[in-house]
């Protein structure tokens, strides 16, 4: 095998939909997946951080299953492997955990298995196992990336990395299952709710490639799925009028939820603790971060 013995990844966090941006818009967080992959007698995980019990089972792991499938569709025998994770992503929060899981299945089947794939092959293979690319966009490119298939190909454009906006991530204690989530939605919309979206993704792109905050609160309304996913996630009714607090730019379901993204335009020392008197909740769990750049490869 040519390739180098071992692959050091980071993959960050993703919050998709943005509110209106529905399947089409997702912003990669500084909330990392980290792996440490090296060729190994038999399949292993030392895993650490978040989750760290299911991260660290080989049972129904989602990074080695989509490792090892996508190889055996190949005809390779995928070489068994030790991986050493760290994972600050929460699993099953709308927060992208599967797209980085599925993102670094790919990468690593691509390195071990000699694959020599483009950006575009790897991007466009995680994508279909994801069902729809605006996570994995993201997680792998960084930013605010929209994304859009169009037939088999992904086509993507990215703005807003180096924007200083604040990022809080309002955790409840139950997660929620994205087949759910979906579930939930309405087979058909009416031609005031497309539009209205329509109207508030153009603005969403804009704020972010433009640096427009001012341009948030009304951008990042939804009449396409939020409504639809209140009662699954009950924390997000309780934000949205954070929409209206100083300093908070705009409030939205993060993913599918349950998890609600705060964006501010600075950080703010008291802003968490606002954040759970309006949630009703002196115990919420709320991470602050920023946004992130892409993947991160090394190879040694």
């Amino acid at each position: 095998m040519s390739a180098p013995t071992k692959l050091h990844l980071r993959l960050p966090a993703t919050s998709a939909n943005l509110g209106p941006g529905f399947d089409a818009l997702g912003l990669a967080m500084a909330l990392y997946l980290t792996i440490d992959a090296t060729p190994a007698a038999a399949f292993r995980i030392e895993a650490t951080g978040r989750n760290a019990d299911l991260c660290g089972s080989l049972e129904n792991n989602l990074i080695l299953t989509t490792y090892t499938s996508l190889l055996t569709s190949l005809g390779q025998q995928a070489t068994p492997l030790f991986l050493q994770i760290n994972n600050e992503i929460p699993l099953g929060m709308g927060c992208g955990s599967s797209a980085a899981a599925l993102l670094s299945g790919v990468l690593l089947a691509n390195h071990f298995g000699d694959l020599n794939w483009t950006t575009q092959q790897i991007l466009e293979e995680a994508c279909r196992r994801e069902g729809h690319p605006d996570n994995v966009a993201a997680c792998y490119l960084g930013g605010m990336t929209a994304s859009a298939m169009y037939g088999s190909q992904v086509v993507t454009a990215t703005c807003g990395q180096n924007l200083t906006w604040n990022l809080l991530l309002a955790l409840p204690s139950a997660s929620l299952a994205t087949e759910k989530a979906r579930a939930l939605l309405p087979p058909t919309y009416t031609r005031a709710d497309a539009v209205a979206n329509i109207q508030a993704t153009a603005l969403l792109v804009a704020a972010f490639a433009q640096n427009r905050p001012d341009l948030l609160r009304i951008a990042m309304q939804d009449r396409i799925h939020q409504p639809y996913r209140m009662e699954a996630c009950p924390l997000l009714p309780l934000l949205l009028p954070l929409n209206q607090h100083p300093g908070v730019l705009g409030v939205a379901l993060s993913g599918a939820g349950p998890s609600v993204l705060v964006i501010a335009e600075s950080a703010s020392s008291n802003l968490p603790e606002i954040i759970r008197q309006t949630a009703k909740d002196s115990t919420l769990e709320i991470l602050q971060t920023t946004i992130a750049g892409g993947a991160i490869l090394a190879v040694s």
